[in-house]
């Protein structure tokens, strides 16, 4: 179809191998965070010169050999802060009051009330590692909540600390950064074991930032009481630990799937590639 004077091709059924066999033909690729742009992909796409990511991490994408090939990147950077933010307290709220075991328990036939005694989040402290958008608006929400917030980076409210000083006081920790170098693995054994006993985690951030197979182990220990898990180092996951314990909560990388946060993105995304290509045009 054309649209604007360019010709578009709505691919997203399209499987991983077909990709590489017609992206010679392309000028421009837009993705979203299950396509992996790497560097044996662009060796097969002569004609790219923009690589648009309809969203805010760029781990998918090889900037390296983009910048190499002289292949410009754009993505939608806030667009979604408010929906994930919005999944995290959807998250905390579930966690502390046992929403999804009581639901699955009542399509059992089982009346578990007395198991599912839950916690008040109000005066309770949440730990926020990661305060961009998305962490500043999880903070004014969870204060609005009369929760105590404590992040490890200036913040809405200033309520900085230190990530080794916030672990060992936080009810509820919510991690909120991009997947590089410096934050993989950034929560793992030795983080753990300086956490509250008892403590409840969201991670609706990027899959390798927490390592999971520690996190499962905290879980089975009790040292860690719940979990809710958005994202996964393998997406889908095959075989996941954490998905066989009770004390977990997931869902598969919604964070960004609202309607609103999607048509912003679309929106965005679309002119920003056209302002790269009237750019290079003139």
């Amino acid at each position: 179809m054309e649209e604007k004077g360019y010709e578009i091709t709505k691919a997203w059924d399209m499987s991983k191998t077909k990709l590489p066999e017609i992206i010679g033909e392309y000028d421009v690729l837009i993705v979203r965070s299950a396509t992996k742009v790497k560097a044996d992909l662009m060796a097969q796409a002569k004609k790219l010169r923009v690589i648009g990511r309809a969203g805010e991490g760029l781990d998918n994408i090889d900037l390296k050999k983009a910048k190499e090939l002289d292949i410009a990147v754009v993505n939608t950077p806030h667009v979604s802060y408010m929906s994930v933010a919005e999944l995290t307290i959807g998250h905390l709220l579930a966690l502390a009051r046992g929403i999804v075991e009581g639901t699955l328990s009542l399509r059992e036939g089982k009346w578990a009330k007395d198991k599912l005694m839950g916690v008040e989040v109000n005066g309770k402290t949440l730990g926020v590692i990661g305060c961009g958008y998305i962490g500043k608006t999880v903070e004014r929400l969870a204060v609005s909540l009369g929760m105590k917030v404590l992040v490890v980076e200036e913040c809405v409210f200033d309520r900085f600390i230190p990530l080794d000083e916030m672990l060992p006081v936080a009810d509820f920790l919510t991690i909120h950064v991009p997947l590089t170098l410096h934050t993989r693995y950034m929560l793992s054994t030795k983080e753990f074991n300086m956490m509250k006993d008892g403590v409840m985690i969201i991670d609706c951030s990027r899959g390798g930032v927490v390592d999971q197979e520690a996190l499962y182990q905290a879980l089975v220990s009790g040292k860690v009481k719940a979990a809710a898990v958005d994202v996964f180092e393998e997406e889908p996951p095959k075989n996941s630990k954490l998905l066989t314990l009770k004390n977990v909560i997931a869902t598969p990388h919604i964070g960004a799937q609202t309607q609103e946060a999607q048509l912003k993105a679309s929106i965005q995304i679309a002119k920003k590639v056209i302002e790269v290509l009237e750019k290079s045009a003139s």
